[in-house]
């Protein structure tokens, strides 16, 4: 499951420097209807990043990063 959403999430960034908005909004479909297969299969954290439309913060989760940066709702490290 989570594999499928990092390729979704994969090809979705790709979408951004490709010429043509329909390849983009064919990929943001896509990656939605993917969401709700599975969204409450999800990590929390995660599901909050995708609900978020954070796809690149999606992205370093899925893959293990631990330098995910923090956002407006604190994240990581704005939890005191």
């Amino acid at each position: 499951m989570e594999n499928t959403v990092h390729s979704e999430l994969v090809e979705l960034l790709q979408a951004v420097t490709r010429p043509g908005s329909a390849t983009l909004m064919d990929d943001l479909v896509r990656l939605d209807a993917v969401l709700e297969r599975v969204r409450a299969e999800l990590h929390p954290q995660l599901e909050h990043f995708l609900a978020r439309r954070s796809y690149g913060k999606a992205l370093m989760f899925l893959e293990g990063r631990a330098d995910i940066p923090a956002g407006v709702c604190g994240g990581r490290a704005g939890k005191a």
